[in-house]
């Protein structure tokens, strides 16, 4: 167990209206249910989008978890039940995790690395731009592990992009800027662009939204990246025609049409967005 779990048990995270804030009072087994979205957080379930396993109470969960659906901190999650902790009893140990370990939390510093160099560009670069939406910022949301890796999105005033950050073990040195590839998820293969900056370092960057005049306020910016990072890990949304080879892909092209079609005759079907398959509805394409 890392020490920035135990600091969690001794009641270093603030858990509002539940038990004046001591997560040593919450017992092992008690449910905790999120006020902003309702989800229930369920010690014999873990949670899978974090790679939380079963039997971990909610007073030993990793500083890095917010809450799967929404995005809220773990502030934001009141007593649903299982009672009091029984005075002296300590919260067993969860069982363990996997094959492959992140490490001791959410990589914070790389983070907000990758905003602040986005807020720079945006001041330096892409201030007065015509493809800037006014209304919005700049602002990481969601990242949590994926495969040994953090993902997460990140919105700015001209695009919002799902980010693939490295883990632990990852040496991402020799990544080619502007070389793509394929990247699985439960709801299908998505088109990852390399990239590398000089205060962030190498990373991986999917579009979802560009430019970003669909967004009148940041909270609908970043609800829908929250969406989006839900969206990806949902198989009931992957299309049938999505293969292993990438045919059928966001990435890939539309099937020709008959020959004998004008050229000025659109597609009778246009091909599948990123964002349709994430189920964020129709617009740009990114």
């Amino acid at each position: 167990m890392t020490d920035t779990v135990q600091a969690a048990v001794q009641g270093a995270v603030r858990f509002e209206g539940s038990y004046l804030g001591d997560a040593g009072r919450i017992a092992a087994a008690t449910r905790m249910e999120c006020k902003i979205c309702w989800h229930v957080y369920d010690p014999a379930a873990g949670c899978e989008v974090w790679q939380i396993p079963a039997g971990t109470p909610f007073g030993l969960l990793p500083d890095h978890w917010r809450c799967p659906v929404c995005d809220g901190a773990r502030d934001q999650f009141m007593v649903l039940d299982g009672g009091p902790a029984e005075a002296g009893k300590e919260m067993p140990a969860p069982a363990t995790q996997g094959p492959r370990s992140l490490g001791s939390g959410l990589p914070e510093a790389k983070i907000r690395a990758l905003e602040a160099a986005f807020r720079e560009i945006h001041t330096a670069q892409m201030r007065g731009m015509p493809i800037v939406n006014d209304a919005l910022a700049v602002k990481a949301v969601g990242f949590r592990p994926h495969d040994g890796r953090w993902l997460g999105a990140l919105v700015t005033p001209w695009f919002l992009n799902l980010v693939l950050l490295p883990g632990e073990g990852d040496d991402w040195t020799d990544l080619v800027p502007g070389e793509k590839e394929m990247v699985e998820f439960p709801s299908g293969r998505y088109e990852f662009v390399h990239a590398n900056r000089k205060t962030v370092g190498a990373y991986k960057a999917c579009s979802l939204f560009s430019p970003m005049f669909d967004f009148g306020s940041m909270l609908q910016a970043t609800e829908t990246a929250a969406a989006a990072m839900v969206s990806l890990f949902d198989p009931s949304i992957r299309e049938p025609s999505t293969r292993e080879d990438g045919a059928g892909s966001p990435a890939a092209a539309a099937p020709a049409g008959p020959s004998s079609a004008k050229p000025s005759q659109a597609p009778a079907v246009a091909p599948p967005t990123r964002r349709t398959l994430l189920g964020l509805g129709a617009g740009r394409d990114a």
